[in-house]
């Protein structure tokens, strides 16, 4: 059984924000990929599979219901989420909670609006992302898993600015993935 794992403060989230703001501009690691196949299940990829018209092959993106989309089903511009892997690791507090908050990727670039505005394209193994205009909020979920502070400090205006929730982008071109590819401003 796993030892309880009690939830960040304000104060020492706000304390990872430097080390946070260190991360690459240009280039970093993707360090975890994570499939949603199901409804509260996580599944870790070691190889993975992004579509133009599926997103991440294995995730029920294509099944999950959108407000946001015209016509109630999954947002085109919401196929994949990419959460900055520090941001990850300070909220989760270790890589094995990562998956919990709900991202397909994890990688370790910045991810704030100055960096990686709405139409950035993104490549990663043989993949090509595009960063779209569609905000990336933390839910009751994230909250629950990672605490009232957690919720609070994504959500702030330096939270925003630094998309620290992580962004929301859409696949432009298919290709495989893998942890360890680079994840590249183009």
């Amino acid at each position: 059984m796993q030892a309880e794992i009690n939830h960040m403060t304000m104060s020492e989230l706000e304390a990872g924000l430097e080390y946070i703001r260190r991360s690459p501009k240009n280039e970093g690691p993707l360090d975890l990929i994570v499939s949603r196949p199901n409804e509260g299940e996580r599944e870790v990829m070691d190889l993975a599979d992004l579509n133009v018209e599926l997103g991440l092959l294995g995730d029920t993106w294509k099944d999950r219901p959108s407000v946001r989309s015209v016509d109630g089903k999954a947002h085109p511009d919401m196929q994949i989420t990419i959460m900055n892997s520090r941001v990850a690791n300070l909220v989760a507090q270790d890589k094995s909670r990562w998956p919990l908050a709900g991202d397909q990727l994890y990688a370790d670039l910045d991810l704030s609006t100055e960096n990686v505005p709405p139409g950035t394209r993104l490549s990663v193994g043989e993949a090509i992302l595009e960063a779209t205009n569609q905000p990336h909020t933390p839910c009751k979920k994230f909250s629950s898993r990672f605490g009232i502070d957690a919720l609070k400090f994504v959500s702030t205006a330096i939270g925003k600015e630094l998309q620290l929730r992580g962004i929301n982008c859409k696949v432009i071109q298919s290709g495989s993935i893998k942890p360890g590819d680079t994840l590249k401003k183009l």
